[in-house]
């Protein structure tokens, strides 16, 4: 939904501020509105949406963004919560790069890495009157270029939030994303639309008991939890499995012996050893080199 339309502008007409932006009640309804530098064009609001429409993220992060997106309309619907924090944090920013002013860009993604900030699970107590300032000097920037319709108290709550960690303790502690996700859950439970309470305790007292029951009686994975299908001896693509012998498994024994960085000094140990055992060969390092590639595996067993 968006706040810009003729009554935002007609505000910034009532309060003599950025007049180029006054709304054109004389002309057609199509231009009306003039052009503001938190719009975008037919193809920027193109490349947002082709930007969400092709985005994967791992299973579980967030909803299937590919169905939020309807390149129709070019917009976003239909969005929970979560989707809305998600976007506000990590796609957001990556969408924008290309789009807006420079300066009406950097304000919007300052403001998506407050909230980067704010929610991530561990930052230094010291560092808060940093993030306090910032989001103070952020939501200064957004005045420069938004109208004041945007403006309303969820926007102001965001310079409490810093606040609220500060008494609170870290975000993720006090958000309720984990009990709507399990409102989904109970939400499958209910099977009579006239006694939703009735279904959900049923259902939920039927599942504590088969996986009880799983637990005590049978030694099989418990309810609703599926087998391991992977075998843990096998890549997870379709790549074959092949053993090595002989000289390609010492070289591969070398190889991980030479990048690991508890074995640098034996490395330089035997090199020592060699030149004292092999006088002749002191200065020739290709050969002492060599000698070591063959010898090392065997000398650092008995060392």
């Amino acid at each position: 939904k968006t706040k810009d339309g003729i009554k935002a502008r007609l505000d910034l007409v009532e309060m003599s501020i950025r007049p180029e932006l006054a709304p054109n009640l004389d002309g057609p309804k199509k231009n009306c509105l003039p052009f503001a530098s938190w719009n975008l064009i037919c193809d920027e609001k193109k490349s947002v949406c082709g930007c969400f429409c092709c985005m994967k993220v791992p299973n579980g992060y967030c909803s299937n963004i590919h169905n939020l997106v309807s390149m129709d309309d070019i917009r976003l619907s239909g969005m929970k919560s979560h989707d809305c924090h998600v976007l506000m944090q990590q796609l957001l920013p990556v969408a924008l790069r290309a789009v807006l002013d420079k300066p009406v860009r950097v304000a919007v993604i300052r403001l998506c890495l407050f909230f980067i900030e704010i929610c991530s699970k561990s930052f230094e107590v010291s560092k808060l009157s940093k993030i306090q300032s910032d989001i103070v000097e952020t939501l200064c920037l957004l005045e420069k270029y938004f109208p004041p319709s945007f403006f309303d108290i969820m926007v102001h709550l965001t310079v409490h939030l810093v606040r609220e960690v500060e008494l609170c303790g870290p975000v993720f502690y006090q958000w309720m994303y984990p009990f709507e996700r399990y409102m989904k859950v109970c939400k499958g439970y209910v099977r009579n639309k006239n006694r939703p309470e009735g279904c959900i305790a049923e259902n939920y007292i039927a599942e504590e008991a088969v996986e009880f029951l799983a637990k005590r009686l049978l030694s099989e994975q418990t309810a609703r939890i599926p087998k391991q299908r992977l075998n843990e001896f096998k890549p997870t693509s379709g790549a074959k499995v092949s053993s090595i012998y002989g000289s390609e498994f010492n070289q591969a024994h070398l190889c991980v012996l030479q990048n690991t960085e508890e074995f640098r000094t034996y490395f330089i140990e035997h090199m020592e050893y060699l030149k004292g055992a092999f006088p002749r060969y002191k200065k020739n390092k290709k050969w002492l080199k060599d000698k070591q590639n063959s010898s090392f595996a065997d000398w650092v067993k008995i060392r």
